[in-house]
C-alpha cells in the first residue's frame, strides 16, 4: 500500500483553566481527529498542542498521553503567540499523518468556540488534489 504524509489541524476552546475542562476539551478533539479521519494512533508521525497563555492547569500533551496507544507518539506543548483580542483558552494542534493514498478527504475539527476560526473547516472535510 502506498502512503502520503498529511497534515491535519484542529482546535477547540476550553470552558475554565483546570485540569478537569482542559482533559474533557483535549479528549473532544482528539476523539474527533480519531473518528472521522478513521485514523489509528500508528499512523500518526508527530502532534505538536498549542495553548493560549490563559491555559496553564496542564499539559495538552499529558492529555493525550494517556489515550490508548498514544505513549509512543512524539508529541510537544508550546504557548501561542498572544495577540489581544483574540480567542481565548483555545487549544490548538497540528498533526502529521501517514494516510493511504487513495485517502484524499481529510477532517480539520474545530469544535466549540473555535469554530469560528475556521468555518469553512469547520462544514466539511478538506480534499487533496
Amino acid at each position: 500500500m502506498e502512503w502520503r504524509v498529511r497534515a491535519i489541524r484542529g482546535a477547540t476552546t476550553v470552558s475554565e483553566n483546570s485540569i478537569e475542562a482542559i482533559a474533557e476539551a483535549v479528549t473532544e478533539l482528539l476523539d474527533e481527529l480519531e473518528t472521522r479521519n478513521h485514523l489509528k494512533p500508528e499512523q500518526i508521525i508527530s502532534t505538536t498542542f498549542t495553548a493560549t497563555r490563559d491555559l496553564d492547569a496542564t499539559f495538552p500533551a499529558a492529555i493525550a498521553r494517556q489515550r490508548p496507544q498514544w505513549d509512543n507518539v512524539p508529541l510537544l506543548d508550546v504557548q501561542q503567540m498572544h495577540v489581544p483580542g483574540s480567542l481565548e483558552r483555545c487549544i490548538r494542534f497540528l498533526v502529521h499523518v501517514n494516510l493511504p493514498a487513495g485517502q484524499t478527504k481529510v477532517h480539520h475539527p474545530y469544535l466549540r468556540g473555535a469554530k469560528d476560526l475556521r468555518p469553512d473547516w469547520s462544514l466539511a472535510p478538506a480534499s487533496f488534489s
